[in-house]
């Protein structure tokens, strides 16, 4: 009988139980993470052991305690179960207040809430195979050779297992090539969609997070470019959702409506940066790709280039185009082209907030990243759409910050005219203040042109066209941002507004109340109130306008009320919030198209004409939404509104 230590077949079969991206061996006491063995004590390995057996099933600690710390006193086992607990959730990557694998219930015990999965491995293949990096979970991709001798076996048994080994080892090479040309990205029979989820931070320092954040935008940004007809790629905003939480890959899949998930992490050592990255199969979470990379940290920039390169060769051999990534726009290898990458970042992070405080902090960051790097055209493109969504948030004079969102938009678009944000941030402009309604046309569909995965190209474009009353392509280019940013609560919000200008009222409601259901600070998604006001809900309108002032106490939520209260027949509120709208103007002039909607309101169209001239002399982005807008309904007979709309050239 052969010995049965680890070096020697064993009597029975191996059992294997995988979880997740990982396999337990309890007969060798081994936890292996795609084929990569983790240190783990063997107490901690006991206790991972016993709730992987018990699956789903609540083992209580009186229960571990009988059954590993048998022996120890009550004390001893306290602190030994609760380190024991806490080392499996840091090889785990787990956490305690969002578990992935280890629930606690408190006062009671452990619960193992991942699928477990049961193999038996033959003994011979046991005893010579261990999972290889890189390999596939089960297959014996990393051979280790057997430590034992033919002790009780003849030379004719002996010379039988020499011919197995042979054939067993014939078979792994023919698997390996088989496995390797096996596993690629499956095509859906439509448009690949992959999402970049947030690179880990394993630095140890939450200052290191623009190594990783910016790890994540980049590869965003350049895989968005790699064949945009075949693959589309989950825009920042809404895989930023998923930052710190350990959340399983399938149900990402679902709420993102992606086939394909790339995770990775950043260490930090000095002046050196190891980066892990690994492409995933959502569907059977089948890992395609998998590779570390160990650099100086002077050559993080040329890395992610590397690691895009390596996930496009992947891509490339389904969608069959052997195109590569425009150098062009990868990034930079200077530091101060990387700080400003930096700053860039976090300036889309409070632009995104969509608030007038939120867009000052955004002014602040891209004029540093200009400042970094003078030539930086991405810089210049945030900072023109601040400056521009500034005019339309704040109802500030269009006059006060436009000219100087063009110059930068110009700038950026001098800078780099193959960059999508350019020619995006210089159509919005043309569109809201020249009123060019034809070029800003041409530059959005140049802008999606160069980048199709460029979701604020979409989203503005879709804007545009509800404008012009062409909903139908409206809605198109709506869902499309949709799909490349699924969890934006702008993207949401303007998807209600164009529900709104379509006059579908009830949808508009619900899209409206979703995103204020998800974040009930997010000001935008208060014009709410307009399609209340529509349906003759005017007390909840009310209700609606004073939690908006709750969030931010603009001054032109005294003219929505002025309007609210005017069209509800409540004329003396209508008044008061009148007046306490003029006295703010005279103290801080606004735009004056929101006057003009506290006068149409109230039924005083001669009033509400004469602001809105105005509003024409100081080229107000309200004016935009004349053909569309339902609040404009009472003045559409009068000429003088006809006049308007075909010097503002919606009337074509």
């Amino acid at each position: 009988m052969l010995p049965t230590s680890p070096w020697c077949p064993m009597e029975g079969p191996l059992t294997i139980l995988r979880f997740d991206t990982y396999e337990l061996r309890p007969r060798t006491r081994e936890l292996y993470k795609q084929g990569i063995r983790l240190k783990l004590r063997p107490q901690p390995f006991q206790v991972l052991k016993v709730l992987v057996e018990r699956e789903g099933d609540i083992v209580t600690r009186e229960e571990l305690r009988e059954l590993l710390w048998s022996a120890e006193t009550f004390v001893d086992f306290e602190h030994g179960l609760n380190t024991s607990i806490k080392e499996l959730r840091g090889v785990l990557s787990d956490s305690a207040s969002e578990p992935r694998y280890i629930e606690t219930l408190p006062k009671l015990g452990y619960r193992m809430i991942v699928p477990v999965e049961v193999d038996e491995v033959p003994p011979l293949l046991a005893s010579i195979g261990q999972p290889g990096a890189g390999a596939p979970a089960g297959s014996m991709g990393r051979v280790v050779a057997p430590g034992w001798a033919p002790r009780e076996l003849g030379v004719r048994r002996w010379a039988m297992l020499l011919g197995i080994l042979l054939v067993l080892f014939a078979a792994l090479a023919g698997y390996s090539q088989w496995s390797r040309s096996r596993v690629r990205l499956q095509p859906t029979g439509g448009r690949l969609m992959l999402a970049v989820l947030p690179f880990e931070n394993l630095t140890g320092d939450a200052g290191q997070e623009y190594l990783s954040d910016g790890l994540t935008e980049e590869m965003i940004a350049q895989l968005g470019r790699l064949n945009p007809g075949h693959l589309g790629v989950i825009a920042r905003t809404s895989v930023m959702h998923y930052k710190n939480n350990q959340i399983p890959i399938g149900q990402i899949s679902r709420e993102l409506g992606v086939q394909y998930v790339l995770e990775g992490s950043v260490r930090r050592d000095v002046d050196k940066v190891r980066i892990s990255a690994q492409l995933i199969q959502a569907k059977d979470q089948t890992h395609l790709w998998a590779k570390q990379y160990d650099r100086e940290l002077s050559n993080l920039l040329t890395l992610q280039a590397e690691i895009v390169q390596e996930i496009a060769n992947e891509i490339q051999l389904v969608i069959g185009d052997p195109k590569r990534i425009d150098s062009t726009h990868q990034a930079s290898l200077s530091r101060e082209a990387y700080e400003a990458y930096d700053l860039y970042l976090k300036g889309r992070y409070f632009w995104n907030k969509r608030t007038t405080q939120g867009f000052q902090h955004a002014i602040e960051d891209f004029q540093q990243a200009i400042a970094k790097d003078p030539t930086y055209a991405r810089g210049y493109a945030g900072l023109a759409d601040s400056y521009a969504l500034m005019s339309s948030y704040s109802l500030a004079p269009q006059n006060e910050f436009m000219p100087k969102a063009r110059a930068a938009a110009q700038r950026a678009v001098e800078l780099d005219d193959m960059l999508a944000e350019a020619h995006t941030s210089l159509a919005l402009i043309k569109e809201n203040y020249d009123w060019d309604w034809q070029t800003a046309e041409k530059e959005y569909r140049r802008a999606i042109q160069l980048d199709p995965n460029y979701v604020t190209g979409h989203h503005w474009y879709a804007e545009y066209l509800a404008y012009q009353g062409r909903f139908n392509e409206a809605f198109a280019e709506s869902d499309r941002a949709r799909q490349l940013d699924p969890l934006s609560l702008i993207i949401a919000t303007d998807n209600g507004a164009i529900l709104y200008f379509s006059r579908q009222y009830d949808r508009a409601i619900e899209r409206f109340r979703a995103v204020l259901d998800m974040e009930p600070n997010f000001p935008r998604a208060h014009l709410l109130v307009f399609a209340y006001v529509q349906k003759g809900l005017f007390a909840d309108a009310l209700a609606d306008i004073e939690k908006w002032r709750r969030i931010e106490d603009v001054p032109g939520s005294w003219a929505i009320q002025a309007y609210v209260c005017g069209r509800s027949g409540q004329w003396g509120e209508a008044r008061r919030a009148l007046e306490k709208l003029l006295r703010l103007n005279g103290r801080q002039q606004m735009d004056p198209a929101a006057i003009a909607l506290a006068y149409v309101g109230m039924d005083n169209k001669d009033e509400a004409f004469a602001w809105l001239q105005k509003a024409y002399s100081e080229h107000s982005n309200a004016l935009t939404t004349l053909k569309v807008d339902p609040i404009y309904d009472p003045l559409r007979g009068d000429p003088r509104f006809q006049e308007l709309v075909r010097r503002v050239r919606l009337d074509q």
